[in-house]
């Protein structure tokens, strides 16, 4: 008796689709989710700042496609209380506006995340 188990593999799993739909897809969910930190941030520093300019702002945005950045602003470090002029050498002990966007990025990350992936299940 002769048995001959053989298989053909094609499909997306096998000629590369597969990946490279997954490869998309995080490089859209990394920009997705820095875009919307980015909002998030946005509004924490209206929430909290007293006397703003708009030029700390001005200068925050999205860099390399999925970080946020204050443009290394010299004076972002004592907004958010870790320069060397805040608390204990001035009573100023900084903002919470990068701790909370934090937060609530991570809060929203998943939803964020099953959303887009429905637009790339497709191509798998």
């Amino acid at each position: 008796m002769l048995l001959d188990v053989s298989t053909t593999s094609r499909g997306p799993l096998f000629d590369g689709r597969a990946r490279a739909a997954a490869n998309a897809y995080v490089n859209r969910l990394e920009r997705d989710l820095a875009e919307e930190g980015l909002n998030i941030l946005r509004g924490e520093m209206h929430r909290v700042f007293r006397n703003p300019t708009g030029y700390y702002e001005s200068r925050c945005k999205v860099i390399e496609g999925h970080k946020i950045s204050d443009s290394r602003v010299v004076y972002g470090p004592w907004l958010a209380g870790i320069g060397s002029r805040n608390f204990p050498v001035t009573k100023f002990r900084g903002y919470d506006h990068w701790i909370v966007t934090r937060d609530k990025l991570n809060a929203r990350k998943v939803g964020i995340g099953e959303r887009l992936l429905r637009r790339y299940t497709g191509r798998m």
